[in-house]
């Protein structure tokens, strides 16, 4: 029994794995392909593509769970990698006929298809004791660091020479590398469901949980603080593709569309990295709150060397400036979510992170509405925007870490 939750976890991790390599392939390419499909000068059609895949991704995961209560953990992934299959092959097919509409249906359709997280965490949390429970769910933040650190190399070798149209060759492979995801789920994984499995409850933003998140003092000043850090590096994220590809006004940069997945590649190594390395190390030794601040700091200055990068046109700075801001995410974000569950009653915790999640999703639809309009007007206005919003983000996070502590019940005498 024990070597088949083993062989269970696996089965799940390589599923989550080769889905993101097929996310991690398409992403940097996607807002390039969206300038070269329009003449729109707004960047608001491009922003609003960016935005439609986590914009589904929010509306449809607890339909998702819920749907995965009824029929089962297994039929609901190989739907969602069977979804994956068809829209990235549209993907291919729109970048082929460079048509807009047939990219926005099949980012919207890829967001829907892939939007089976809480069913895999569902899954995991069937297969696992209680002991084992966290080391589970860290096997999917694995899989998504390593998926979206090698998904942008397999999108560097479906493009064959790097120069002029990419073409559809990074749809197609995705679509290849969601049939070997769900090759592997037909064959290989168990159905989990059983009479004893949690049920999911998890809507759209619970507001009795959100209610319940405000009677705590500083639980308001943090899930303020953890949108603003969000949305300042969504602004980021997802507007340097645009920037390093040359595509936006004044920028000194002109990589190809191999040196943008390579930089993507980049990106996610050192995410990974940081993660792994920096985070686990320090995390014992400095309190959340500190981590948090500090993450909030680097990111401030990684945007402000952005512009400088880009007034020196320089491409060693603009990397270091990536490497700045990718370390202060990686600081930032797991001590948030450390804050609010320590800070949460831990009879609502399950429900608190759910709307911390709903907060963060809502950051990511945003993002991109605000930077990818802001670089269309100039290369630099994205980053400045982005560090403004940290600096009150930072802010944010000294005043929440100050106003409370840790979860403390109270005894009844």
């Amino acid at each position: 029994m024990e070597s088949l939750r083993r062989g269970s976890l696996v089965v799940i991790f390589l599923t989550v794995f080769i889905d993101l390599l097929g996310f991690g392939m398409v992403l940097p390419l996607l807002p390039i392909y969206a300038k070269q499909f329009t003449a729109d000068k707004s960047g608001l059609l491009i922003g609003l593509l960016m935005a439609s895949f986590s914009a589904m991704q929010f509306l449809f995961a607890p339909m998702w769970g819920r749907l995965s209560d009824r029929i089962g953990r297994r039929p609901v992934l190989m739907i969602g990698l069977a979804g994956s299959i068809v829209f990235y092959t549209m993907f291919g097919l729109a970048t082929m006929w460079r048509n807009l509409v047939g990219l926005f249906v099949s980012r919207i359709g890829a967001g829907i298809a892939g939007a089976t997280i809480p069913t895999t965490q569902a899954y995991i949390a069937d297969t696992t004791s209680l002991q084992e429970r966290t080391k589970g769910m860290a096997l999917i933040g694995a899989a998504f660091g390593v998926g979206f650190t090698f998904g942008p190399l397999f999108g560097y070798l479906a493009l064959p020479t790097g120069e002029g149209d990419p073409g559809p060759g990074p749809g197609f492979a995705a679509a290849a590398l969601s049939a070997v995801a769900l090759a592997l789920a037909y064959f290989k994984l168990p159905e989990s469901l059983s009479a004893q499995s949690a049920k999911s409850t998890r809507r759209l933003l619970d507001i009795s949980a959100l209610k319940s998140a405000l009677e705590i003092a500083s639980m308001g000043p943090l899930l303020l603080a953890l949108f603003i850090c969000i949305l300042a590096f969504a602004n980021y994220e997802t507007t340097v593709a645009i920037l390093v590809k040359g595509e936006s006004p004044d920028s000194p940069f002109h990589f190809s569309f191999r040196q943008v997945c390579l930089t993507f590649a980049f990106i996610g190594f050192t995410l990974s990295l940081a993660q792994g390395v920096l985070v686990r190390r320090l995390a014992g030794r400095l309190h959340e709150g500190a981590m948090a601040s500090l993450g909030a700091f680097l990111d401030i200055v990684g945007f402000l060397l952005v512009i400088a990068a880009v007034s020196a046109e320089s491409v060693i700075g603009l990397f270091a400036s990536m490497t700045v801001v990718v370390i202060g995410f990686s600081f930032m974000m797991p001590s948030l979510n450390a804050l609010v569950s320590r800070r949460s009653d831990p009879r609502k915790q399950g429900a608190i992170l759910g709307v911390a999640q709903s907060i963060s999703s809502l950051a990511r639809i945003l993002g991109p509405m605000i930077g990818v309009p802001l670089v269309e007007r100039h290369s630099t206005w994205p980053y400045w925007s982005a560090a403004a919003m940290m600096s009150i983000g930072l802010m944010t996070v000294i005043y929440a870490v100050r106003r409370g502590g840790d979860f403390v019940a109270e005894v009844v005498v």
